[in-house]
């Protein structure tokens, strides 16, 4: 017997249900949907849509953070580096972060399609927030994650500024 084929928003949708935790890149995968249309599928209160042109003054207020956690997550390698986001310009055709961090490049800002606030509990029970800037393809270029404090919880200093993210930058 032939196997039916699956809508692959309906297989993602299930995927979601039977596993809320699950990361979204994993979900995505599985279910042969961008990583951004897998994210929409999340109830509202867990993800929050940023225009993508707020991509230079969100940066400079996330500049003012501290040490936060840069993640770059490819099917490859999910690199995480901890620092502070340095202050970025434009020129040459990117927005070019350098300065006293190990966290330094060169973005390519212009393809910025979407940028999210992610609110969502983890595999293992802990709320986790982000901002997860995408591009054209509906993937992640990287995200930008609250940090936490020696016992596990987090930074309530961080977390006070990713939740007025929420009011600031709509």
């Amino acid at each position: 017997m032939a196997e039916v084929a699956r809508d692959p928003i309906e297989h993602a949708r299930a995927l979601l249900a039977a596993k809320p935790d699950e990361l979204i890149e994993a979900i995505a995968r599985e279910a042969g949907v961008s990583t951004r249309t897998a994210l929409e599928l999340l109830p509202a209160e867990q993800r929050l849509f940023l225009a993508p042109e707020r991509f230079e003054a969100l940066w400079q207020d996330l500049a003012t953070w501290g040490t936060v956690l840069f993640l770059m997550h490819t099917p490859d390698i999910v690199l995480e580096c901890e620092g502070a986001l340095p202050v970025g310009s434009f020129g040459h055709g990117y927005y070019n972060i350098h300065g006293d961090s190990p966290i330094g490049g060169h973005i390519k800002a212009e393809n910025c399609r979407a940028i999210y606030l992610v609110d969502r509990v983890t595999a293992q029970g802990r709320r986790a927030c982000s901002v997860q800037f995408f591009n054209a393809a509906g993937e992640v270029m990287f995200k930008i994650f609250v940090r936490r404090d020696a016992s596990r919880a987090l930074r309530p200093d961080q977390l006070k500024r990713f939740e007025g993210l929420k009011t600031r930058f709509v």
